[in-house]
C-alpha cells in the first residue's frame, strides 16, 4: 500500500500540470452537468414495509386525483377588527382568498372552502383555508410560493390577518454567516498550524474542488435519482469536513520530511505513501459508515449515505493526488523554513509529547476522568425520544410557526397533524370504523367517511388531541391500528413520522452490528491488533452515546437552548441516532487512524510502547488538535441553519467530534495504550499470517534512496 501510494504520489507531483488539468476538467463537466440539469428534484419520502405507506399507496390507486404525497398549504385567516368571521364583510373577503388561492397556480389541486370544510373555529375568530398541490414540496415552484404570499397580502389589505403554514412554503436554506464563518475559521486554524499562508490555502482550496465536484455531481443527478436538497447538504458538510482534514494530514506529513532533509519529490511520496495509507483507511471507515445507511431500508437515507460516501471518495482520490501536484507548484513556499534553518532534534519535547508524558504518568486517573465525565454527559440520553420536527420547530417569528400557534389556540394542537385513515372496503365498513376511533381517547373530532366513486375505500379525517410530534398522539396511532380491522390503515404525514422514527429503532442494532463489525476488521488489518481496533469502537460508542445526550438536553429538554437558536423543544429527529453513529464513527475512526498509524509505525521502527505513544502524539497531536477544531468549526457553522434538521445534526456532529477527538483519542487511548503495554500490539500469529499485510507504517519505503530526484525533478526512482 505505502509503496503504491508513494509511487502514485511522485507521478502526480511529476506530472503536476496534467494532474491539475485531469482535475480542473472534472469540475468543469461537472459544473455543467448541474447548470444544464433539470432543476426539479423531488425527493420522494417512502417507507416500504410500513403500514402508512400501503395507505398512502392505496389512496393513490383509488384515488387517483387526490395528490395523496402533494404539498399542503393552510392560510389562516383572523379578522383585524375583532368580529367574528361569520359576519357577511368577511365572508366575503375569505370566499376571495379561496378564490385567489384556486386560481393562483396551475399547481394547485384543491382548496376547500373554511365555511363548507367546517374550518371556522367555535367562536368564528378564526378559520383556515386548506390547499393541495398537484405536486411535492420541493417541487412547488417559486411562482406558486410567490402567489400564496401575495395572496395572504391581499387578504390583509381587505381586513384579514392571513399566516401561512405547512410544507408548500418550505425551501432549501441559503447558506448562512454560520458556515462561512466555519470556513473562516479553519483558514485561521491552518494559518496557525503551518505558519505559512500558502501552506494554509493548500487544504482550504482542495477541499472546495471536491466539495464542488461532488455537489455539481448530486445536482446534475437530482432528477433522474429522485435526490433532494438534504442530499446536497449533507455531502457539502461531510466532504468539506473530510477534504481538509486529509488534505492537512498530507501536507503536514510533507513539511515534516522536508524538514528532515529529504527532496521535496521524495518527501511527497513519502507523505503520501504514511499519511496517504491512513487517509485511504481513515476514508474507508467514513465510506464504510455512510454506505451503510442503505441497511436501513429508507430509500431518502441510502440516497444520502450514498452521495456523501461519494464525496469522501472524491477527498480521498484529491488528497492523493491533486494535493501532491500543487505541492509541487508551490516549491519551497509551502515548506517551514524555521524547522529548515534551525531543524529540531526528533526527540525534541512539544506539547503533545508532554502531555502523552502526562498521560503515561496517570493512566488510570486520566482513563477513569475520562470516562466518567462522558458517562455523566451522556446520562440524558436514556430519556430519547424520536421524531420528526413540524411546523411548531420553526423560528417564532415566521409565519409558519404564527399559523401552527393560531390553529394550536383556536382548534387544538391536533389540526396541526391530522390523520387519516383509509379504509379498504365499502361504505358500511368505513363507518364501522369511524365509530370504533370516536369511541378511543385521546381524538378531538372524527370527520364522516369521504369514498371513492368505486364505492370500495373511503378516506376519515381524525384530528388527534396532542400535537403532532407528542407521545400521546403516537399512542393514538398505536391505539386505532391495534382496536381496527386489517383493512383498517393510518396514514398522513404525523403517522409516517411515527413509522419513520419505528423503523429507525428497528434498524439500529443491524446498522451499528454492520459498521462496527466491517470497521472493526478493517482496523485489525491496519494496526495488526485485536485489542487496539476494540478500544477504538467503544470509545467511539461512549463519545456518540455523550453526544447524544447533549442533542438530548438542549433539543429535548431545552437547556442551554436559547444559545443554539432552538425555538421550541419536542422529540429528536428520527434520523438523528443512526445518522450520528455512521457519520461519526466514520470520522472517529479518521482520528483513530492518523493517531495511533503514527503510534504503530514508530513501535514497528524498534521503539518501546510507551515511548511509541510519546512519538506517536509528538508527530500527530497538532495536526489531529487543528482537524478536530476544522471539524467542529464547519459542523458548528450549520447551528445558525433555520432548518431544525440541520441545525441538530450540525450541533450533534460538533459535539460527537469534540468528545471524541480530545477526550476519547487524546486522553482515554493513550490511557488505555500505557495500562496495556506490549498487549496492545498482540496479533494471534495464525491470524497474522491470514491478514493481508498492506505496509501502512511505510516500512517498504525504508529502501527508497534519501535523495531521490535531486536535482532531475523528471528523475524516476527504479526502487520505492
Amino acid at each position: 500500500m505505502a509503496t503504491y501510494l508513494y509511487r502514485l504520489a511522485r507521478l502526480a507531483f511529476r506530472r503536476r500540470g496534467t494532474t491539475v488539468l485531469v482535475w480542473l476538467a472534472l469540475l468543469v463537466l461537472a459544473g455543467v452537468g448541474a447548470a444544464t440539469a433539470s432543476s426539479t428534484a423531488s425527493a420522494t419520502f417512502s417507507l416500504p414495509g410500513t403500514e402508512s405507506q400501503r395507505a398512502f399507496d392505496l389512496i393513490e390507486k383509488r384515488f387517483p386525483n387526490s395528490s395523496a404525497d402533494g404539498a399542503t398549504a393552510r392560510v389562516v385567516l383572523r379578522a383585524a377588527d375583532g368580529q367574528p368571521l361569520t359576519a357577511a364583510v368577511h365572508k366575503d373577503a375569505v370566499r376571495q382568498v379561496v378564490a385567489g388561492l384556486r386560481s393562483g397556480s396551475d399547481q394547485v389541486a384543491a382548496v376547500a372552502d373554511p365555511y363548507r370544510a367546517e374550518a371556522v373555529s367555535k367562536d368564528g375568530s378564526t378559520a383556515y383555508v386548506s390547499v393541495t398541490y398537484k405536486v411535492t414540496p420541493p417541487e412547488v415552484s417559486d411562482a406558486t410560493r410567490d402567489a400564496l404570499r401575495e395572496t395572504g397580502q391581499r387578504a390583509e389589505q381587505s381586513g384579514l390577518k392571513a399566516e401561512i403554514g405547512g410544507d408548500a412554503l418550505t425551501v432549501t436554506p441559503a447558506p448562512g454567516a454560520g458556515e462561512i464563518a466555519g470556513v473562516v475559521i479553519a483558514g485561521v486554524v491552518l494559518v496557525i498550524t503551518f505558519g505559512s499562508l500558502l501552506a494554509a490555502s493548500l487544504p482550504l482550496l482542495t477541499a472546495l474542488a471536491g466539495v464542488g465536484i461532488a455537489i455539481s455531481v448530486i445536482t446534475a443527478l437530482s432528477s433522474a435519482l429522485d435526490l433532494g436538497s438534504t442530499t446536497s447538504t449533507l455531502a457539502m458538510m461531510i466532504g468539506l469536513a473530510v477534504g481538509i482534514d486529509y488534505a492537512l494530514f498530507i501536507v503536514s506529513r510533507y513539511r515534516a520530511e522536508v524538514a528532515d532533509g529529504r527532496q521535496r519529490e521524495d518527501a511527497v511520496g513519502r507523505a503520501v505513501g504514511t499519511a496517504g495509507s491512513a487517509v485511504v483507511f481513515a476514508g474507508l471507515t467514513v465510506i464504510i459508515a455512510l454506505a451503510g445507511l442503505s441497511v436501513v431500508g429508507v430509500p431518502l437515507l441510502t440516497k444520502m449515505g450514498l452521495a456523501a460516501a461519494g464525496a469522501v471518495v472524491v477527498a480521498v482520490l484529491i488528497a492523493l493526488t491533486l494535493v501532491p501536484a500543487l505541492l509541487g507548484f508551490a516549491g519551497s513556499r509551502v515548506t517551514d523554513r524555521r524547522r529548515k534553518t534551525a531543524r529540531p532534534a526528533r526527540s525534541k519535547a512539544n506539547a503533545g509529547s508532554r502531555w502523552a508524558g502526562f498521560v503515561l504518568r496517570r493512566p488510570l486517573t486520566v482513563l477513569l476522568t475520562g470516562v466518567l465525565g462522558l458517562a455523566a454527559v451522556a446520562v440524558p440520553a436514556a430519556s430519547l425520544q424520536l421524531g420528526l420536527p413540524d411546523d411548531g420547530a420553526q423560528p417564532a417569528g415566521t409565519t409558519q410557526r404564527k399559523a401552527y400557534d393560531l390553529l394550536s389556540d383556536h382548534f387544538g394542537p391536533g389540526f396541526n397533524g391530522p390523520l387519516l385513515v383509509v379504509v379498504d372496503g365499502d361504505r358500511t365498513a368505513a363507518e364501522q370504523a369511524a365509530r370504533t376511533i370516536t369511541g378511543i381517547g385521546g381524538v378531538t373530532a372524527v370527520s364522516r367517511p369521504s369514498t371513492n366513486g368505486a364505492g370500495d375505500t373511503s378516506v376519515i379525517t381524525v384530528i388527534p388531541q396532542g400535537r403532532p410530534s407528542s407521545a400521546s398522539t403516537e399512542d393514538l396511532v398505536h391505539e386505532i391500528r391495534n382496536r381496527s380491522e386489517r383493512d383498517v390503515l393510518v396514514t398522513g404525514t404525523t403517522a409516517l413520522n411515527i413509522d419513520f422514527s419505528q423503523k429507525m429503532n428497528d434498524a439500529l442494532t443491524p446498522y451499528l452490528s454492520l459498521v462496527v463489525g466491517l470497521a472493526f476488521l478493517l482496523l485489525m488489518v491496519v494496526f495488526r491488533s485485536i485489542l487496539v481496533p476494540l478500544k477504538a469502537a467503544l470509545g467511539f460508542l461512549l463519545s456518540v452515546v455523550a453526544a447524544l445526550g447533549a442533542v438530548v438536553a438542549v433539543f429535548q429538554w431545552g437547556r442551554l437552548g436559547s444559545l443554539f437558536g432552538v425555538e421550541q423543544t419536542g422529540p429528536i429527529m428520527s434520523m438523528m441516532p443512526i445518522f450520528m453513529i455512521g457519520v461519526v464513527f466514520g470520522l472517529a475512526m479518521d482520528y483513530e487512524v492518523f493517531l495511533v498509524s503514527r503510534m504503530r509505525e514508530a513501535y514497528v521502527h524498534g521503539e518501546q510502547p510507551h515511548q511509541a505513544v510519546v512519538t506517536g502524539f509528538r508527530h500527530g497531536a497538532r495536526v489531529v488538535t487543528a482537524a478536530a477544531v476544522i471539524m467542529i468549526a464547519v459542523f458548528a457553522g450549520f447551528i445558525g441553519s433555520g432548518e431544525q434538521m440541520i441545525k441538530m445534526i450540525g450541533f450533534g456532529l460538533a459535539v460527537a467530534v469534540l468528545f471524541d477527538a480530545f477526550v476519547v483519542r487524546m486522553a482515554i487511548v493513550p490511557a488505555v495504550l500505557a495500562l496495556l503495554g506490549r498487549r496492545a500490539w498482540w496479533l494471534p500469529r495464525r491470524l497474522d499470517r491470514a491478514l493481508p499485510d498492506l505496509d501502512v507504517e511505510g516500512a517498504g519505503l525504508s529502501t527508497a534512496p534519501r535523495e531521490a530526484a535531486a536535482a532531475d525533478p523528471d528523475h524516476v526512482l527504479v526502487e520505492a
